[in-house]
């Protein structure tokens, strides 16, 4: 069962953006692969920061946080949403760097990970879970989501996506009414042997699971919440591809015009930060109202698929 919590504020930092075609060559794209990702897929520019650190980039989001300003000792809980493993050559730690630079080193600060580009709804949940726990009612937890593109590994995933590097903060706090969470749901669909990498036989899989199995996590989410399918305003989904969450709007019965795809061209995928920014942007342009519920979906590497319903 989903604990009760609500967002109290997110923002997004959006690095200068480079069109797909410039970083062909870097990418190793050939002639066929770049068609596919730009006229098939949507991608078109993508969100990079060659000259800022990991740490500058989660800083920079979380500053742009109103709801946190004069109000850094109510946090309580600094929860670092990973959809990578490492990010950041040893000994720096960008999360310890962030939070001293936030002024909030009194807060419990620890990552989360292991979920790909899941894991930012993982952290919600964690979220929820540790305040509902704390005892102080006043309490906030703040998320901090996305990743650099460390390694050439990072930087782009054979015939589905290219990556990005904006990052969002996501300040959750008890159950105030506003954008409530309802419902959560998340499936692991991983190897006995742990292995990750995109390997021909890992690629077949993946493509053969992926639409049942986020449609499962979908439908366990909207469960969760108590409403059906229907009852979904707005889909903000994490920015793999259009031609996945059109194909998933098809299946699940989901009408396109409740899908959100519009920062697929605008940003690349930013990991687990997308639908965290997918929910700022849908704010800036007045497309939630009150009481609309909105379904949040990611789905990550090693095949972790996870869903959430939440209502503006």
């Amino acid at each position: 069962m989903t604990a009760v919590a609500s967002i109290v504020d997110v923002s997004s930092y959006l690095p200068p953006t480079v069109p797909l075609a410039e970083l062909r060559h870097s990418l190793g794209l050939d002639d066929q692969q770049a068609r596919r990702f730009g006229r098939l897929y949507g991608l078109d520019r993508i969100c990079q920061a060659p000259d800022q650190t990991e740490a500058e980039l989660l800083t920079a989001a979380a500053a742009k946080l109103e709801a946190l300003k004069g109000q850094e000792d109510r946090v309580r809980y600094v929860i670092r949403a990973k959809g990578l493993g490492t990010t950041a050559p040893y000994p720096i730690i960008p999360l310890r760097i962030a939070t001293e630079a936030l002024g909030l080193t009194r807060a419990s600060a620890f990552a989360v990970a292991d979920h790909g580009c899941a894991t930012g709804l993982l952290a919600l949940d964690v979220a929820a879970t540790l305040l509902a726990g704390d005892g102080d009612p006043d309490a906030l937890a703040l998320i901090l989501s996305g990743d650099k593109t460390f390694t050439p590994f990072t930087q782009w995933v054979a015939d589905v996506t290219v990556m990005g590097e904006g990052v969002a903060a996501v300040l959750v706090g008890a159950d105030t009414g506003r954008d409530r969470m309802l419902g959560y749901a998340s499936r692991i669909h991983g190897r006995t042997d742990a292995v990750v990498d995109m390997t021909p036989e890992i690629v077949r899989h993946a493509r053969q699971i992926y639409q049942s199995a986020l449609a499962e996590v979908v439908h366990a989410a909207v469960g969760a919440a108590g409403i059906t399918i229907p009852d979904i305003d707005l889909v903000l989904p994490h920015n793999v591809n259009r031609v996945s969450w059109t194909v998933a709007a098809e299946n699940l019965g989901i009408p396109r015009d409740r899908l959100f795809l519009d920062n697929i061209a605008r940003t690349g995928h930013c990991f687990c930060a997308d639908p965290f920014i997918n929910y700022e942007r849908v704010r800036q342009l007045g497309l939630l109202r009150p009481g609309d519920r909105y379904l949040m979906t990611s789905a990550g590497l090693g095949q972790t698929f996870a869903a959430m319903v939440l209502q503006h």
